[in-house]
């Protein structure tokens, strides 16, 4: 909801729901984000109903106008692409993978306009169902320590694919995830960045050593080894390596700590997103640094900043609790943490 009232800040906000379910988050765009118009949509008949119930207070509000549907997102779409009626914010809440309806969803975001995406889909973009990964979003998709990062990013990289295929560029504009449910909010520019093809890559993960490796798919050459021609590198992708937060406008979503309207839990992701921008697409659980130290789990802020004085990038991770970032190679990391726990 700090998404939809930063948008409605910088102008009219257009909202379509496409899969509305109880219609509650309708509501609050409505109603908290004072959005210009609200269409509300859900594919179940039977939940027609509650949803119109639900929705009631938006109807005594004539500043902000109502449309309650029961139709497929497909049919609800097309018919947009049709009529050529677009929004700043479309909210595709799917139940599964919603890649197939990606084209289309992304045909009714306006220019500048943002696609709020969630999949509950947990199994293929984790590495869960290696062949379900390649029918459902065209891409290799490996066990990985930071596997709801790898998740998400296997998602952008759909989502970038398709909006390129349109000559459409894009703007991740946060990610993030409790492991069930994976959401995506990303802006639709009217045309590609210079080099915004370098974002979508490959990453490597090796099981004996535990380093990684990511290389852009544009200038991809052979992998280099670290553990023999016996223990091949584990590769997903093609996905998203390039940065999973926009700083800019997590500063412009912050609200005052004393809003009663954002819950501690959602105060402390904003924090955790806000600082740690994704990049590199490089982080280890500090569980697993620990145990190929023999011990327990470093300190995390102690590690971040040994690491920074040693001249490399590091940040705590925002999307996975427990988990450092870093440009460094595991072996630096483990050196810097052995010595700094010795």
């Amino acid at each position: 909801m700090l998404l939809a009232r930063h948008l409605a800040s910088r102008g009219p906000l257009r909202v379509l729901d496409l899969m509305a379910g109880c219609g509650i988050r309708a509501l609050r765009y409505g109603q908290e984000a004072a959005a210009a118009s609200v269409w509300a949509n859900d594919a179940d008949p039977d939940r027609l109903p509650l949803l119109q119930a639900n929705l009631a207070p938006l109807r005594l509000r004539p500043v902000v106008p109502l449309r309650v549907t029961c139709l497929t997102a497909q049919k609800l779409l097309a018919d947009c692409l049709i009529r050529e009626e677009r929004f700043e914010l479309v909210d595709l809440d799917a139940f599964g993978c919603p890649t197939a309806l990606l084209p289309l969803a992304l045909e009714a975001v306006g220019f500048g306009g943002v696609l709020y995406l969630a999949s509950t889909d947990g199994r293929s973009p984790t590495g869960h169902d290696r062949p379900a990964a390649i029918r459902l979003l065209g891409a290799a998709a490996r066990a990985h320590p930071a596997s709801w990062e790898l998740a998400l990013r296997l998602q952008l990289g759909v989502i970038a694919r398709t909006a390129w295929a349109m000559g459409r560029g894009v703007e991740p504009l946060f990610s993030f995830s409790e492991g069930r449910t994976f959401r995506t909010a990303v802006r639709l520019r009217r045309r590609l960045e210079p080099g915004e093809e370098n974002q979508l890559g490959m990453v490597a993960y090796c099981h004996r050593c535990g380093d990684q490796q990511v290389q852009p798919l544009v200038n991809l050459r052979s992998w280099a080894g670290c553990c023999g021609p016996d223990r091949p590198l584990a590769v997903s992708g093609p996905l998203w390596i390039g940065p999973l937060q926009h700083g800019p406008t997590l500063v412009a979503m912050a609200v005052p700590a004393e809003d009663p309207s954002l819950c501690r839990a959602a105060a402390r992701l904003h924090a955790a997103l806000a600082a740690d921008g994704g990049l590199p697409a490089r982080s280890w659980p500090t569980a697993e640094i620990g145990r190929r130290l023999g011990r327990g789990p470093p300190g995390m802020a102690a590690l971040v900043e040994a690491l920074r004085a040693a001249g490399w990038s590091a940040a705590v991770s925002g999307v996975m609790p427990g988990q450092l970032r870093t440009e460094a190679p595991l072996a630096v990391v483990l050196e810097v943490a052995g010595a700094h726990n010795g």
